[in-house]
């Protein structure tokens, strides 16, 4: 097995420098933040305690001019957010229950200064348990909202199955924005009578107006992809339906609204790949024995959905897709990501003399990977797609030209 830390160069493919950032450098400072956050918590959890037994020394020591009442009061505020019903209530009565025994034992709790600072924490701690409820209903409504957009996004960008034609499918989406599920990256596959055949793709924009462009293509793939006899046919397809759904739009997305995509099909029974590349980044060859490619489109074409600026006829370019071999495609969310100093995530160098043992452990590294270059701070969503050709790897593989 090649040695996964040097890149191995293959014919056609290339050269490949050894990655001189962004490794062992970001892997370190993410495993720091994550220790950060950790205590952070920790504290966070400790720190109505914490409060109180605060105030009982602030009682004990300090002259009697001084009360410990906001110490007292903050603890069931700090625990409303954070604990349960259950915790908020108990961290409640435990304030209340220790205001008492230390005026008891002091000796001033019928005093009307002391009666007034057990009568604030007592209703600090009711206040401290409504807001408890109304937190936990806000969460219990934005678990509804997760849960509503998980099934739009199985609806519009449906998982594909993780054996299609004979290859070993996976896929992978991540939305830069928190808490959402779908953007204006997409992929989907299909088996037809062609081949398997497949589309990536990266929609111009974001918001709804991106999700209905997804859902075009979507759709329009899925029926061209089982009716046109060539890949040039498929883009022709989608290249009409953008024309049309950006012909019903209002604003920018009127004549501005356009889609990157890669349109790749793997015939059955045959060892090449074919693909029409409309302004998308090149998909990868991760071959058996460690060596990369990047299969970049010799005549460059416009995006979908751009057919306006000019006629380009697609042409088909075939590569050799031989055993044991993996296709990664991708989004500019994994390409275009960077570091804290500006610096771009290039898979083609970080992945180059590496061996997964499957499309889903190469996803679930790229994934990780670009987290920890971009310190979790992702400004673009990221959509990915490996297909790998079962079989035992070939001697020798050279790119069909």
């Amino acid at each position: 097995m090649p040695d996964p830390g040097a890149p191995v160069s293959a014919p056609g493919a290339r050269p490949l420098p050894v990655p001189a950032h962004g490794g062992a450098e970001a892997e370190a400072a993410t495993e720091a933040e994550e220790r950060r956050i950790s205590y952070a918590r920790a504290f966070l959890r400790a720190l109505p305690g914490l409060l109180i037994v605060a105030g009982v020394c602030f009682d004990l020591f300090a002259p009697f001019d001084y009360a410990a009442g906001p110490l007292f009061t903050a603890a069931p505020l700090v625990a409303a957010p954070l604990f349960s019903l259950r915790g908020t209530v108990l961290t409640g009565t435990a304030a209340v229950v220790v205001v008492l025994a230390v005026h008891l034992g002091l000796g001033v709790l019928g005093k009307a200064g002391e009666v007034t600072e057990v009568a604030t924490v007592v209703t600090v701690a009711a206040l401290a348990v409504l807001i408890n409820v109304l937190v936990r209903r806000n969460v219990a409504r934005l678990a509804s909202a997760r849960q509503i957009a998980e099934a739009a996004q199985r609806a519009v960008l449906p998982e594909p199955a993780a054996r299609i034609g004979g290859l070993d499918i996976a896929a992978r989406y991540e939305a830069a924005q928190a808490d959402a599920f779908i953007g204006g990256d997409l992929y989907t596959v299909q088996d037809s009578p062609h081949g398997v055949r497949l589309v990536v793709g990266d929609v111009r924009g974001k918001g709804m107006g991106a999700v209905t462009a997804v859902a075009v293509v979507i759709g329009a793939f899925r029926e061209a992809a089982e009716q046109e006899p060539t890949l040039e046919a498929v883009a022709q397809r989608l290249e009409r339906a953008l024309s049309r759904d950006r012909a019903g739009r209002e604003g920018p997305d009127a004549y501005e609204g356009f889609t990157t995509a890669v349109l790749a099909e793997i015939p059955h029974g045959s060892g090449v790949v074919r693909i029409v590349n409309r302004g998308h980044p090149a998909p990868l060859l991760l071959l058996p024995d460690g060596s990369l490619r990047e299969l970049q489109a010799r005549e460059p074409a416009l995006p979908l959905g751009m057919g306006d600026l000019g006629v380009w006829p697609d042409r088909v370019e075939e590569w050799d897709f031989p055993p044991g071999s993996t296709l990664l495609f991708h989004t500019d969310g994994v390409s275009e990501a960077r570091d804290a100093h500006g610096r771009f995530y290039d898979p083609a160098v970080r992945l180059a003399g590496r061996v997964f043992p499957g499309p889903g452990a190469l996803l679930s590294t790229v994934t990780r990977e670009v987290a920890r270059h971009t310190g979790g701070r992702g400004t673009d969503d990221m959509a990915l797609l490996a297909v790998r050709r079962p079989g035992r790897p070939l001697s020798a593989v050279t790119t069909s030209e």
